[in-house]
């Protein structure tokens, strides 16, 4: 990982995503670049990023289950946007260590709740019965719990760890597992909505987010964890540095998530992708028998 360091408190074996660009060939051109667009992405991210969770927590005080684990995705951005601040700061003022830590908690974070929203909308189609007598606040805030914690203590195990190839065996392995789990989320619910009586509308935006889902994965994570086991990828200068923006442009990816599952514009949108009109019998007669489905798809 000669570039793209991993560090540990023993050696640096923790993603050193402030100093990639070292011994790039034009170290000041690439430093200037990488700055800009670390500014462009907090000034665009983070406002509208808070602006999300606050309109998501309207949501859920009004007793709607569906936006918890695309609030806590949020807030995953939110801390991601806040280390990626503390990388401009001086370095006397921060450990840097401690900053890649946190980040790498805060993205393995937002993987957990990215597999979360891909889950809830699998069990909301596949097994309708089964999901509304468990959607409850109480078990959504209590997987919520699980997700922050698991992260927490990866990252805690891999700071300590002192065998750099096992820290990068665990960083492959924990970021293709979500990958296949994807696929399967948005295959089965393709099934499912065949044979369902689910709105055309509701259908569109169901599997709309489901692919949105796999694309922001596919696209943005994915790279890293080819730049992680390709020898050739890392003597690429170019693949030292796409990687990292990759990943930083991860938390507005989300943003466009959120947009994605809202109701009105994206609706129309989505018909015309799909080129077919709304149908309103649809969705006349299914509001009473698929009411969760409405809960967990419009946020």
């Amino acid at each position: 990982m000669e570039d793209l360091h991993m560090n540990n408190t023993s050696q640096e074996e923790s993603f050193d995503y402030s100093d990639i660009t070292y011994d790039y060939d034009h170290k000041e051109n690439a430093e200037f670049i990488m700055n800009v667009v670390d500014y462009i992405i907090i000034s665009v991210g983070l406002p509208l990023t808070l602006v999300a969770i606050y309109a998501l927590y309207s949501q859920v005080r009004n007793g709607q289950v569906a936006p918890i684990y695309v609030i806590n995705l949020l807030i995953s951005d939110i801390i991601q946007f806040c280390c990626m601040i503390a990388w401009n700061a001086p370095a006397e003022v921060l450990n840097s260590k401690i900053v890649n830590t946190i980040y790498d908690f805060s993205l393995m974070a937002s993987v957990g709740f990215m597999v979360c929203v891909a889950l809830e909308r699998y069990l909301v189609v596949a097994w309708p019965l089964w999901y509304r007598f468990r959607r409850t606040i109480k078990t959504s805030v209590v997987v919520c719990v699980v997700v922050w914690v698991f992260p927490l203590v990866f990252v805690l195990i891999l700071h300590f760890s002192s065998v750099f190839w096992v820290t990068i065996t665990v960083y492959v392995i924990f970021y293709l597992l979500p990958f296949p789990l994807l696929i399967f989320f948005l295959g089965g619910t393709l099934k499912a909505l065949s044979a369902s009586t689910v709105p055309s509308d509701e259908k569109r935006r169901i599997v709309g987010v489901l692919v949105l889902v796999l694309l922001i994965y596919t696209l943005l994570f994915m790279p890293s964890v080819i730049w992680l086991l390709s020898e050739e990828a890392k003597k690429n200068l170019t693949f030292k540095i796409l990687p990292l923006i990759f990943l930083w442009l991860s938390p507005l990816a989300d943003l466009f998530l959120y947009v994605f599952m809202r109701k009105g514009i994206i609706d129309k949108l989505l018909a015309s992708v799909c080129c077919c009109r709304m149908d309103s019998n649809d969705i006349s007669r299914s509001s009473g028998n698929d009411d969760n489905i409405h809960t967990v798809s419009s946020v």
